[in-house]
């Protein structure tokens, strides 16, 4: 994408504002997650999505508002790789928030994973309001759409198969009750209701039977209670999954029951594509296969990770490397010159108050190990490579994830440790090793830049023939890490203080092989 400086320039989110604005109605946005497993960052691109929207809204003076519904009323469906079948297997069926919590420190399996969730999205200053199903329907605010949903039965079923091409069964309805005695969402049929007492009748495969009341007594099946949830909230734009708008998908289903059943409109559509893991595939919680947003945040600092979602279009496809990519992207931030900068994207992404620290994150890996992550000291190295006048604790505040990243995705030629001390690897040097730093700690002069040292060390190394200039290169990194290999030579030099490598280098070319 190009770059975007100001509002109403092409950045998608732009584009959707003026869409809502254009059709007049109320900018009500919303988003829904069933909390059956970890919320991975492949869900936050769906409440970072509406977030964008809503931040563009509100900039141009839009009164709007911005929903997340938790769909804790859908049943466990199965033993997840994660639960424990001896606990949870007679569970399957009950709603996620009947079912109890994993590290029973919270109130129920739903609360276990929204939890962690909403921690995630203050950190991101994604401001929602937070509707959980259960209250929705509990609180009877849901309870004229269930009336309306059973009255017109038929026509939802007709409506169903014409779009999905698939016949209801006989006995189908759109609610599903809940049995008081067994405690499942996916295992009783309605029997009958009465609008008039706001009452299901319903018989259960465990032999149950009995009357529910509407309000807290079940609900509606999801190609219902999608549609009935918009015209409950007044919903007038929503993101969703890539699965969601396929032609009779749950989307076109929907349009056609708020329309035909409740009354009301469907929102304006945002569907979005995946986000997948390099060389894994699409995050699915179910599955085990996900980044957690609260992991991705110990990965990425909060402006970054909402930078990697909306500086793609929603209808492009994400694949999150945590390699090359993950430097590319973070490098990107900082680098208004960077290919594929884009300034827009950025200023929705800093609503943190973030601001760039202009340093590479690829030089912040060598300034941090070369400084032993001390703030201060590292603070300095950046003064001397070009990077004068930053604050210690905005440096300090990037340092832990340069840790993070190198402990948990660099290869190992990324990790070094210079040494307080002349490494023992050091005794191996060649003659025409030792020689060659003995003269290259007198070529290093006090304020040479590294492209300077650079162009020294290879003009030196033409003056030893019989040694390849790689072993040369190898000595250096020798003395300083007890490694064969590093960072770029002439700029790590000057990285660490030509005093300080002088010193070393003269020490490796005096010591006994």
């Amino acid at each position: 994408m190009g770059q975007h400086n100001r509002v109403g320039t092409a950045h998608w989110a732009d584009e959707v504002a003026l869409a809502v604005m254009a059709a007049g109605r109320p900018a009500v946005l919303s988003t829904g997650i069933s909390p059956s497993g970890d919320i991975h960052i492949g869900n936050l691109r769906e409440v970072l999505t509406a977030d964008a929207v809503y931040r563009a809204l509100v900039e141009r003076g839009v009164p709007a508002r911005f929903t997340y519904v938790c769909d804790n009323l859908d049943p466990l469906r199965r033993v997840y790789p994660f639960l424990d079948p001896s606990i949870y297997s007679p569970l399957i069926g009950r709603p996620l928030t009947g079912v109890p919590c994993p590290c029973g420190e919270h109130p129920s399996y739903a609360d276990h994973f929204l939890a962690p969730f909403l921690v995630s999205l203050r950190s991101l200053r994604i401001d929602v309001d937070v509707e959980r199903a259960d209250e929705m329907y509990r609180s009877g605010r849901m309870t004229a759409q269930i009336v309306a949903a059973l009255e017109s039965r038929d026509r939802i079923a007709g409506i169903l198969s014409e779009l999905t091409g698939k016949a209801s069964e006989a006995d189908w309805s759109p609610f599903q009750p809940l049995c008081p005695a067994c405690g499942r969402i996916n295992q009783a049929r309605v029997t009958g209701f009465s609008a008039r007492d706001s009452s299901v009748d319903y018989a259960c495969a465990c032999g149950s039977a009995g009357s529910v009341p509407m309000a807290g007594g079940g609900k509606l099946t999801w190609r219902v209670d999608w549609p009935a949830r918009w015209k409950a909230l007044g919903v007038t734009v929503e993101p969703f999954g890539k699965d969601h708008a396929t032609s009779g998908g749950s989307y076109d289903t929907g349009v056609r029951i708020v329309r035909e059943v409740f009354g009301g409109e469907p929102p304006l559509p945002i569907p979005y594509e995946w986000i997948s893991l390099k060389g894994k595939g699409d995050m699915s919680s179910s599955k085990g296969n996900v980044l957690s947003i609260a992991r991705a945040l110990e990965l990425l600092p909060p402006d970054a990770l909402r930078y990697m979602v909306l500086r793609e279009k929603p209808q492009k496809s994400i694949g999150f490397d945590p390699g090359p990519d993950f430097l590319k992207l973070l490098d990107e931030m900082e680098d208004r010159a960077a290919t594929g900068h884009d300034e827009r994207a950025l200023s929705l992404s800093r609503v943190a108050g973030h601001e760039p620290l202009g340093v590479p994150f690829r030089h912040l890996i060598v300034v941090a190990q070369a400084a032993n992550f001390d703030a201060g000291q590292a603070n300095a190295i950046l003064a001397r490579s070009g990077y004068p006048g930053l604050e210690t604790e905005r440096v300090a505040e990037r340092l832990p994830y340069v840790r993070r990243w190198l402990e948990d995705l660099a290869s190992d030629e990324m990790r070094f440790e210079v040494r307080a001390e002349l490494p023992p690897e050091t005794g191996r040097l060649s003659l025409d090793q030792r020689r060659f730093l003995e003269r290259l700690a007198v070529d290093l002069r006090e304020g040479m830049s590294g492209e300077e040292i650079h162009a020294s060390v290879y003009a030196l190394a033409r003056e030893f023939p019989d040694t390849k200039p790689a072993a040369l290169f190898e000595a250096i990194y020798l003395s300083l890490l007890g490694k064969s290999r590093g960072p770029r030579a002439g700029w790590f030099v000057s990285v660490l203080g030509v005093r300080f490598c002088a010193e070393r280098f003269r020490e490796a070319a005096a010591a006994a092989p």
